[in-house]
């Protein structure tokens, strides 16, 4: 089967063919209907020695299922999309808060550290894996499993009220997913950016102002009179430094500031006495456990969000992979197999 690798002895994406994969006792093979590339794709180091499939943001349908994964609610050639974390053992303290701090040690993130969805098909965890409702399109569902699940939960545990405002700082593929929720929550939102093809798209779907932080010198006071005395939530989603030290700034006295992008350093503008006194409070998110995705899968399907996305095949990934590199994805960019 073709598959999109990264390959490290050539420093660059290849199409291989390689074997079909064959399940565990624990697991499905699945036919990949769909991947995306997330921004975390090109992150190379964290691979090992030999090529290794890119890709964890995907969905497909059932081709098979191995013995111990029986019985537990699926069936050949149901429609799934799934996590992303394998061998961990989904019972344990650890997997109550994230699979990567299983206590057994185990856990390994499919498309980094073993195989994972640019391939036409794939191994899955049963645990991983959650129905897809028949109203979401295929083609456009794959980013959901990451950037769009990362997005609810994140813009669901920001303690908002109907009518409050939200400021989507970064608005790529993860903002545009969390404008809508937020909208379709009855939140007011506010995308701030520096390209305007970004804040354009933020627009599109559904941001009710838009700023480009680095060319309008008077967006902190545009944002306090358009929002009262501020917003009352900051949900960054890009993985700027810059991005992060100017956040606490567009929020109201008490804002809550929503960590979700990974950024290279430390925030070393967070200080003891800002939290103590209350000028604004920190909480953060991710994709999370598979327990959370049904929630946000569901929601996703009755408001019919979807992503703005441009479709490819497999040949294209290499040149997916550069354009992201070099920043000229604007839309979420999907392989249809």
């Amino acid at each position: 089967m073709k598959a999109g690798q990264w390959d490290p002895k050539q420093g660059k994406v290849v199409i291989n063919d390689i074997p079909k994969p064959t399940p565990a006792d624990n697991q499905f093979l699945v036919k990949i209907h769909s991947a995306s590339l997330c921004h975390s794709d090109l992150l190379t180091a964290m691979r090992p020695d030999h090529p290794i499939t890119l890709g964890h943001e995907g969905v497909g349908h059932i081709e098979s299922i191995g013995s111990a994964a029986q019985s537990k609610g699926f069936n050949v050639g149901d429609a799934i999309g799934f996590n992303y974390f394998i061998g961990c053992c989904f019972e344990c303290d650890g997997c109550q808060v994230h699979n990567l701090r299983c206590e057994t040690g185990n856990s390994r993130l499919q498309g980094f550290a073993v195989d994972g969805y640019f391939a036409e098909y794939a191994v899955v965890e049963w645990q991983n894996a959650v129905h897809l409702p028949q109203s979401l399109d295929m083609k456009k569902t794959a980013p959901l499993f990451c950037a769009g699940i990362t997005s609810f939960h994140s813009v669901d545990s920001c303690e908002l009220k109907e009518g409050e405002w939200l400021a989507v700082i970064g608005c790529g593929g993860l903002g545009q997913y969390a404008i809508q929720y937020a909208k379709a929550m009855g939140y007011k939102t506010i995308g701030l950016d520096i390209s305007d093809t970004q804040l354009e798209q933020a627009k599109k779907v559904g941001a009710d102002a838009v700023f480009n932080s680095m060319t309008n010198k008077n967006y902190l006071d545009e944002i306090k009179k358009l929002t009262g005395k501020g917003c009352h939530a900051a949900a960054v989603y890009s993985a700027s430094n810059a991005a992060y030290a100017g956040a606490p700034k567009v929020l109201r006295t008490g804002g809550l500031l929503m960590v979700i992008g990974i950024a290279p350093k430390g925030l070393d503008f967070i200080n003891t006495f800002d939290l103590t006194t209350g000028a604004y409070r920190i909480k953060a998110d991710s994709t999370g456990i598979p327990q959370r995705m049904k929630k946000a899968v569901d929601f996703t399907a009755k408001h019919n969000i979807q992503p703005e996305v441009d479709y490819n095949k497999i040949e294209d990934l290499p040149r997916m992979f550069d354009d992201m590199v070099n920043g000229k994805a604007d839309k979420r960019q999907v392989v249809i197999f």
